[in-house]
């Protein structure tokens, strides 16, 4: 899988940009706010419909302009057909062999991508919504219709938040719709759930190897997924809608007291543990480090032993946040197999063999030369 040709326009800083790639490394090199980061960006949001580093999309949108597009030239499975997406300040448009997909989840998985970005290593530290987002993309990716479910059970939760605030404050009264909103919320939620567990079982499965192999074989990496109920990984979605069910009605005044919802997806984390200790907790910033770079490698194969070829790879200036030894495991690991696009403010330092015949682009104020 790879893109071929990607064309901008009024995209951040790039007022017009017509470029091919080549189909194993690519290097876009510049100094710092010249728009490398924003061509990552680019490819990104051709993929997911979204932005990885901002949640409002005019931001995308150049200033004095009422629209962004970005049109990608797609191979996957040996066929070429063109990606295309529409930011305006009406909304957005996705477009897949140039046919507009009404439903995001019928978009998105026609691209994939994995991103690495320097924020991307405290993945393993940072905020449970930075693992709960991470699941999420990943798994929207090599199952579409997650997506659907993901955005059906937001949707739910603003509903029953909002209805929980009235009958907290004694606006509403009727428990009723509480009751309909719950149980809505749960078949969403119990699917979401069953669905993380059978990802996070395959992450695992290719996260540990890797792990123990760049730790040179003196650390093994667990992975546990932490959700707000009681509820084993083996279970099925019935009995997981049964524990929710339960506990929903066992939270329900203590819910109205608060005027939130208290357990569910949107509350739920990832734990990384390296022989039995807690990385997050005990972890020294190598370990952190290493965890989250197996993680990212084990991404890459997982999402290839699913939809059957390697996804695009992004590293975005993460190469010089990397030691030597973590920098060649991920080259080494990638080399000749993935297309990988590496942004660096310069090449120095980087002298693996992977990148001697990378095509080099050189972007200055939105302009790209290769």
């Amino acid at each position: 899988m790879n893109i071929e040709h990607l064309q901008l326009k009024n995209y951040r800083n790039y007022r017009e940009l017509d470029i091919s790639f080549d189909d194993k490394i690519n290097m876009i090199i510049g100094e710092n706010a010249q728009g490398k980061t924003n061509l990552m960006e680019a490819i990104y949001v051709l993929a997911f419909s979204k932005s990885h580093r901002t949640p409002r999309e005019k931001e995308l949108i150049q200033w004095d302009r009422e629209y962004a597009k970005i049109e990608g030239r797609i191979t996957k499975r040996k066929q070429t057909f063109p990606l295309e997406i529409i930011l305006s300040t009406k909304g957005k448009k996705a477009k897949l062999n140039r046919v507009e997909q009404k439903k995001l989840s019928e978009y998105i998985g026609a691209l994939n991508v994995v991103i690495f970005a320097p924020e991307h290593l405290s993945l393993v530290k940072g905020a449970p919504q930075t693992r709960r987002r991470f699941i999420d993309m990943e798994l929207g990716q090599i199952q579409p219709r997650y997506i659907y479910h993901l955005g059906q059970y937001q949707k739910i939760l603003k509903q029953r938040n909002h209805l929980l605030k009235q009958l907290q404050r004694r606006e509403q009264q009727d428990k009723t719709m509480l009751h309909v909103l719950t149980e809505q919320l749960i078949q969403h939620a119990a699917t979401l759930l069953e669905r993380r567990f059978v990802f996070l079982d395959l992450l695992r499965q290719w996260a540990s190897p890797i792990h123990y192999g760049i730790s040179h074989g003196t650390e093994r990496l667990e992975i546990r997924y932490a959700p707000t109920i009681e509820v084993s990984e083996t279970a099925n979605k019935e009995k997981i809608e049964t524990i929710y069910t339960n506990k929903f009605h066992e939270l329900q005044g203590k819910e109205i007291e608060r005027g939130t919802t208290l357990i569910g997806p949107h509350r739920d984390d990832v734990m990384f543990y390296v022989n039995d200790k807690d990385v997050q907790t005990y972890g020294s910033q190598g370990q952190q480090r290493t965890t989250a770079l197996s993680v990212k490698l084990a991404e890459i194969e997982l999402i290839c032993n699913e939809v059957g070829e390697y996804p695009v790879l992004l590293l975005d200036d993460v190469l010089s946040e990397l030691d030597d030894h973590r920098q060649s495991h991920l080259l080494n690991t990638i080399q000749g197999k993935v297309q990988t696009f590496v942004s660096t403010t310069n090449v120095d330092g980087i002298s693996h063999e992977t990148l001697k015949g990378a095509q080099l682009f050189r972007v200055h104020h939105g302009t790209v030369d290769s």
